[in-house]
């Protein structure tokens, strides 16, 4: 059975709210990238519009990266075209060079020049600019990242988060038409991760860059993103705010990649849906129709929608088989009755065993997004 209409939609190949009086500065149309048999990208179109930042998000092998050097003129896409600044850059009878396209790029190791210093580094881009201005400039990016006084510093002296500051001030210096960012966070630890990633969006926003980023992980792609694209096998699964993608996932894929996503089997009733921990009133799945009336669906339940309690043997529909502690808090693992597993989210002092019995309820306040049985 295909996937619902009221499941999908059409990629939002446009910008949220917020974005939508803005000037298009990047556009692929029906980009696509083989290396002889193999086909790492296809068929991709997508917009940024001016001042957003857009990541691409996926697993590793997905064609994130790839897109990403096609954007930078690294690679030169077999099939569509890619326009910046209303402009072709790629297509069947264009390519304009990297160095010719006025983009930024931050790689993960952020590329350094380690016998420069501080201020040298952030003025590597212009070259074509004169003393007193080049000088002004590199000053005002210094400012941007909050490291006016370290211009004389080497960069072998930085921290990790600092020297993060100085790639982002030496790509914005050259005043580019857009920003790539290749797995910007991926070296740091996990503590200043998270700081820094809060940090360059502030400095992107204060600089008003449109930006677009690369990477894996989902929490950086969720908290940092005006619009998220995730990517699955070279090709875009859904694009939205944030929110939109994790909250309503228009594949399986998505709803896997995002959150640690369980899946109920329920039955289509009449009036209800009834699932192995109860059944529940037809409106709690989002969009569903008649016609899928007697069919078996599968819901999608993140650990936050469920909670576990204790029971006895005779009385649960369920056995916890896992558990993860994460500090402030427990991830259990639960199998029920009917083998599906599922995952429950709850305080740490709530303290249950591996094989312990216990009874999972649904807890969520939101309508549930669901796909049809494979």
């Amino acid at each position: 059975m295909a996937e619902p209409a009221s499941q999908r939609q059409d990629h939002d190949d446009t910008a949220t709210d917020d974005f939508a009086d803005a000037d298009t500065v990047l556009e692929l149309d029906g980009v696509t990238k083989a290396y002889g048999t193999e086909t790492a990208v296809t068929d991709v179109s997508l917009d940024v519009q001016d001042g957003e930042l857009l990541t691409l998000l996926g697993p590793s092998g997905c064609g994130k990266t790839t897109t990403l050097r096609m954007l930078a003129g690294l690679e030169r896409p077999t099939e569509g075209s890619i326009e910046l600044g209303g402009k072709t850059v790629a297509g069947p009878e264009t390519f304009v060079a990297a160095e010719d396209r006025g983009v930024g790029i931050i790689f993960q190791d952020f590329a350094l020049f380690p016998h420069l210093s501080v201020e040298e580094n952030v003025a590597f881009g212009l070259s074509d600019w004169d003393d007193d201005a080049t000088s002004e400039r590199v000053a005002e990016m210094l400012d941007l990242v909050d490291m006016p006084d370290m211009g004389d510093r080497s960069v072998d002296q930085l921290s990790g988060g600092q020297q993060q500051r100085v790639a982002v001030a030496r790509s914005l210096a050259p005043e580019p038409d857009i920003l790539l960012l290749d797995e910007p966070f991926s070296n740091l630890d996990v503590r200043l991760r998270v700081e820094m990633r809060e940090e360059v969006r502030r400095i992107l926003k204060e600089a008003g860059v449109t930006a677009v980023s690369v990477t894996h992980d989902q929490e950086e792609a969720l908290s940092i993103s005006d619009r998220v694209a995730v990517l699955n096998d070279g090709r875009i699964e859904q694009v939205g705010d944030p929110e939109g993608v994790f909250e309503h996932p228009e594949s399986r894929f998505v709803a896997s990649f995002l959150g640690q996503a369980a899946f109920l089997s329920a039955r289509v009733g009449s009036d209800t849906v009834d699932t192995a921990i109860g059944s529940y009133d037809r409106t709690l799945l989002k969009g569903l129709t008649d016609g899928y009336q007697g069919a078996m669906v599968d819901v999608l339940v993140r650990p936050d929608d469920l909670r576990a309690v204790p029971a006895t043997s005779d009385s649960g529909n369920g056995t916890i088989v896992k558990r993860q502690y994460t500090g402030p808090s427990f991830i259990y693992h639960v199998e029920l009755d009917n083998g599906d597993v599922v995952r429950c989210l709850h305080n740490h002092a709530e303290d249950m065993g591996v094989g312990e019995p216990v009874t999972v309820d649904l807890v969520s306040d939101h309508s549930l997004a669901w796909y049809p049985t494979e």
